[in-house]
């Protein structure tokens, strides 16, 4: 495949460079395992993988959310992704903005350091996603072929819609360009679903005909946590299994984006999980306290299968053996229990031990994968 091959030369092409560039920068070393232990997590039979990533930002970060399709690149995952810069502003002139759905392999995606995007592309959201933020990954099973193929479909039919500048589609009023509150990732992923999955109850919200009013449009915003909340409903109801991975950040890349406006190292930026629109979502990361969020990441601890995470001493991914996930219906509930009655407690301000885990906290008995 054309896109392999690209990333191989151009990996080849940073060879020289990747001795001086430091784990976790554009041009540096991969995990020297990347294969192996990408291997050993396709042993598991899913389909699809939601990935979730964390926010980075101090206050009303929702983070990002993309669209695993399993097989689609030769040994990998193709990861359809919403392209921020593809929104024609003039301030993301030289970005890459070919195409508002950018397709990578999820190796790529999650830990690669050169793109095969070319150039253009943003290293820790069109590639090399760790080395910025934690990830989270809902596996999906049972997913029958016809719907992987109607979501990469849609998908291609959005990037030819914007190439073409096409309006009024059934799946968004205006200009099918990016848009951070109104074609974001969360509604472009719930797009593909709806319109292209055939999942006709899955609600993906728009703010047409008052999209030009800021407020209305922030508070229509298809925000990616809550999107994900509504699809995994969609697939148990489908009988579909689950379980999660947390590809955890790599905590000391010395990375700064130099297109920022604020010069900040990756490894010293927010790594929040992404709020759903709630009280909590101008808190800081570790404080959340609303029932949405707390069922969000207590959810996600109970589908908990795995934990990677990038080992800075050896170069090396590691992998951690959380536990057995729960099925979702249990998993829900337990989480729906736990939310409730946390919330309730955090509102009297009062220390209490919380009931629930959230997602990311060590898991009893853990234990590694020898050999990692």
């Amino acid at each position: 495949m054309r896109v392999r091959s690209w990333f191989a030369a151009a990996v080849l092409a940073l060879a020289s460079a990747a001795g001086a560039a430091g784990l976790g920068t554009p041009g540096g070393p991969l995990p020297a395992n990347l294969d192996e232990v990408s291997d050993f997590l396709r042993q598991d039979p899913y389909d699809l993988e939601l990935l979730i990533s964390f926010g980075t930002s101090k206050g009303g970060s929702a983070g990002h959310l993309a669209l695993a399709i399993r097989d689609q690149a030769p040994g990998d995952d193709l990861v359809y992704s919403a392209n921020f810069y593809a929104d024609r502003e003039p301030e993301h002139e030289g970005r890459y903005n070919a195409d508002l759905m950018v397709r990578v392999p999820k190796k790529e995606y999650l830990y690669g350091t050169a793109s095969s995007l070319g150039e253009k592309a943003s290293f820790g959201l069109d590639f090399g996603e760790v080395y910025k933020r934690s990830v989270i990954g809902v596996r999906v099973y049972g997913v029958p072929a016809r719907e992987k193929e109607a979501l990469a479909a849609f998908f291609a039919r959005v990037n030819d819609d914007y190439r073409n500048r096409a309006r009024w589609t059934d799946y968004h009023a205006g200009e099918t360009r990016y848009g951070y509150l109104d074609l974001n990732c969360a509604k472009t992923i719930g797009a593909a679903f709806r319109h292209g999955a055939g999942y006709g109850e899955l609600e993906v919200k728009s703010s047409w005909p008052l999209s030009w009013i800021r407020a209305v449009a922030a508070l229509t915003a298809n925000i990616p946590t809550e999107m994900a909340l509504k699809l995994m409903r969609e697939w148990d109801a489908r009988g579909y299994a689950m379980d999660v991975v947390l590809y955890r950040k790599y905590g000391a890349s010395t990375y700064v984006d130099p297109h920022e406006e604020e010069k900040v190292a990756f490894k010293d930026l927010p790594n929040r999980f992404p709020s759903v629109l709630s009280r909590d979502f101008r808190r800081e990361q570790g404080e959340y306290e609303d029932y949405d969020n707390l069922f969000a990441m207590y959810l996600f601890y109970n589908l908990g299968r795995y934990g990677v995470r990038v080992d800075g001493t050896n170069g090396r991914l590691a992998i951690e053996r959380s536990k057995m996930p729960l099925d979702y219906p249990r998993a829900a509930a337990l989480a729906a229990e736990s939310a409730q009655a946390d919330s309730e407690r955090y509102g009297r301000r009062g220390p209490f031990q919380p009931r629930g885990h959230r997602v990311g906290e060590p898991a009893n008995g853990a234990e590694g994968i020898p050999g990692s």
